[in-house]
């Protein structure tokens, strides 16, 4: 069997989601959120730099999660998909799923942004396997950490061998679509790098590969 992965953020919508989540809560006036603002867009500036540190991001995004009642935060989710995330759902990009789905193919977002704003996301684009960073929850209430190893960088590696080792199948081929070059550790695992609308990092090392480059947009 074929998998076909997916990374989500600019490349299967036209939006980080993360980014535009803490743009979200700041227009929505949510405490605490403007000041955010400006970390937000400095975190966002490191991450096209590949200079970001995923621990320290991860522990900035989670803030909110703690901060904030569970029904105020899935309610304010339900209108950051319906406002944010379905306006930019890339169409060649659901196309291309089912491209996969009608082969036969397993399908897989991998992301480096956090289960709690993916995974609804993933779901709307009817995609089962999910490996996205898992903030933890205990007695009702998210503690503004994360479990196990982030999925960024080398960690996606990481996260999708432990996947892979899970799942009761044997996949001859592994395909990877990404526009990042913080995804190379990834793409350099895979038997089929895709690079998708990517950034000029990606591109220049995308046709030194010979990889296949190919637009979503």
């Amino acid at each position: 069997m074929q998998l076909a992965i997916f990374d989500l953020d600019e490349t299967l919508i036209n939006v980080d989601s993360d980014v535009e989540w803490g743009r979200f809560l700041n227009d929505e006036g949510v405490t605490g959120a403007k000041d955010r603002k400006s970390r937000n867009e400095i975190f966002y500036s490191q991450y096209k730099k590949g200079t970001l540190d995923i621990n320290a991001y991860l522990e900035f995004v989670c803030e909110p999660l703690k901060e904030l009642k569970l029904d105020s935060l899935l309610a304010y989710r339900k209108r950051f998909i319906e406002q944010r995330i379905k306006p930019n759902i890339l169409e060649k990009g659901q196309a291309l799923l089912n491209v996969h789905r009608k082969a036969g193919h397993e399908i897989l977002i991998i992301t480096a942004t956090i289960e709690f704003l993916t995974k609804p996301i993933a779901s709307l684009m009817e995609v089962e396997h999910l490996i996205a960073p898992i903030p933890e929850f205990l007695d009702g209430s998210f503690t503004g950490r994360t479990i196990g190893t982030p999925s960024f960088g080398e960690g996606k590696v990481v996260r999708l061998t432990q996947w892979i080792e899970n799942q009761n199948k044997i996949f001859d081929q592994v395909s990877f679509y990404s526009d990042s070059h913080n995804d190379l550790p990834l793409l350099l695992a895979v038997d089929n790098a895709i690079a998708v609308d990517p950034d000029p990092l990606l591109l220049e090392e995308a046709k030194k590969r010979d990889w296949s480059v190919i637009s979503l947009r």
